[in-house]
């Protein structure tokens, strides 16, 4: 487990350099040059950063050991991190919403929209970022999956955002280049939108932990439960946990005749064994029953 908290982690402070460097480039020339959407989408990037270091700082959290007042350990520290960078991603889109409803109000009533400056530049500045971002999103989603990490999951969903965005901009500057300069912030506002959509997408990758939803299959569990050795039933098959760390209990029917001894051998083998199954499985918990016509009527879905 430590390992995984020290990949995840060295992943983090790789993408936050990436982050913090294509956040730099869209803000600053967004700034320069008049663009609402590029300063929009620099904003973005630079929420994208700031989720990578409270990320970092959950992970610090979630690597501390089980101890007496934390008995299944402080793994929901790391979906803690996914929760806070969704709500970075919402008070993003607040900002760029206020900003663009700004510039729309004032075009509507004078007629006149903010000049402006549309260069080889900008195009090159979006164009590079674009670039830097899908590369971000392909290294993160592998990472997430090979670690099992929901922080790294949604921090990749989040840049996919800007991805999305940053096409969106693209288009926005073409469309100002070629004399349509509203177009600026009226794609600051898809852009919001953008944002809004990878924060429920966050928020729904939390929500699965925190609610405690099912993170197995109870029928494939119990398909591969009754396949093994002495096990002649199965029930009440709950899971919960992180996307890498998952807990498990459920009941088993062993023969009511073997000794308590043998049940406890076989629901220890059993434990072990789907351990091995699941590479995210951290521990398991097996009531054994007798099998019986009550109990075995709880055994079916």
């Amino acid at each position: 487990m430590q390992a995984r908290a020290e990949g995840i982690s060295r992943v983090l402070w790789q993408i936050l350099f990436l982050n913090l460097l294509v956040a730099l480039g869209k803000a600053s020339w967004g700034l320069v040059s008049g663009s609402t959407a590029m300063l929009a989408d620099g904003i973005h990037s630079l929420t994208d950063g700031s989720g990578n270091i409270v990320a970092l700082i959950a992970m610090k959290a979630a690597r501390k050991p089980p101890d007496a007042d934390h008995p299944y350990g402080h793994h929901k520290y790391e979906s803690f991190a996914s929760a806070a960078i969704g709500l970075m991603l919402c008070l993003a889109a607040w900002k760029i919403v206020s900003g663009s409803v700004t510039a729309l109000v004032a075009y509507v009533r004078s007629g006149i929209h903010p000049p402006v400056e549309v260069t080889a530049t900008s195009f090159a500045i979006m164009i590079i970022t674009l670039g830097i971002n899908i590369f971000v999103v392909s290294f993160e989603t592998r990472r997430g999956k090979e670690l099992g990490s929901d922080v790294l999951q949604a921090d990749a969903r989040h840049t996919l955002s800007d991805v999305w965005v940053t096409l969106g901009v693209l288009l926005s500057l073409f469309l100002v280049k070629y004399g349509i300069p509203i177009a600026d912030p009226i794609v600051g506002l898809f852009v919001a939108l953008a944002i809004v959509w990878a924060a429920i997408e966050v928020f729904k990758g939390a929500h699965t932990t925190f609610s405690d939803q099912q993170r197995l299959d109870p029928r494939e569990v119990m398909e591969r439960v009754v396949a093994f050795e002495g096990v002649l039933g199965c029930h009440n098959i709950r899971s919960r946990g992180t996307g890498a760390i998952i807990h498990m209990d459920m009941s088993i029917l062993v023969d009511p005749a073997i000794t308590v001894d043998k049940g406890h051998t076989i629901a220890r083998d059993l434990e072990a064994w789907l351990c091995g199954q699941y590479e995210s499985l951290a521990d398991v918990v097996i009531h054994v029953e007798p099998d019986n016509e009550d109990q075995r009527s709880r055994s079916t879905w």
